[in-house]
């Protein structure tokens, strides 16, 4: 089941991807040289948020994808769940780093890099239940995944700013 729903994942994050690559043509007039500027600030931003040094709400659909969805037809609904939590829309994302690399993939303008962005978030979630599973214990496991959570949002935005910061260099 757990590949019936990653499928999902990966189907929701390359829409997802799709469409950030195709409102990316509306970023054209932002001048080449402010784009990966900002992207890397909106990163740093991110950063600054998940680190608790200030106060800023994400734009979210605050609803999690109903349990009957499950309930109906376990593959289909494994299927639809992976879906919608791929795409990043009905779903709660507590950290900054969604929305930094959405912000990424706008201003680049690059549809190899937006389609690697979702397959990445789509596999990003998808590690979540499979380690939880592998780890044999589950509510232990969450604990522990809570005590590390602002390391992992921290760390995993300071490592896109990173990237965006040397990609910038390179190009």
């Amino acid at each position: 089941m757990l590949g019936v729903f990653t499928a999902g994942l990966l189907l929701g994050g390359a829409l997802s991807a799709t469409v950030l690559w195709l409102a990316s043509g509306l970023v054209t007039p932002v001048p080449e040289g402010w784009r990966a500027p900002a992207a890397i600030g909106v990163a740093l931003l991110g950063v600054a948020r998940d680190a608790g040094l200030i106060a800023l709400r994400l734009p979210q659909n605050a609803r999690q994808v109903p349990q009957d969805v499950l309930q109906r037809d376990l593959v289909r609904g494994a299927l639809q769940f992976g879906f919608e939590l791929g795409t990043g829309v009905r779903t709660y994302v507590s950290a900054s780093l969604p929305y930094a690399a959405a912000v990424a993939v706008l201003l680049a303008n690059d549809a190899g890099a937006a389609l690697l962005t979702g397959v990445g978030f789509a596999l990003g979630r998808a590690a979540t239940p499979a380690l939880r599973f592998a780890s044999g214990t589950g509510e232990e496991w969450d604990d522990r995944l809570l005590d590390r959570l602002t390391l992992l949002s921290v760390g995993g935005g300071t490592a896109l700013a990173c990237a965006l910061t040397l990609l910038a260099l390179r190009g």
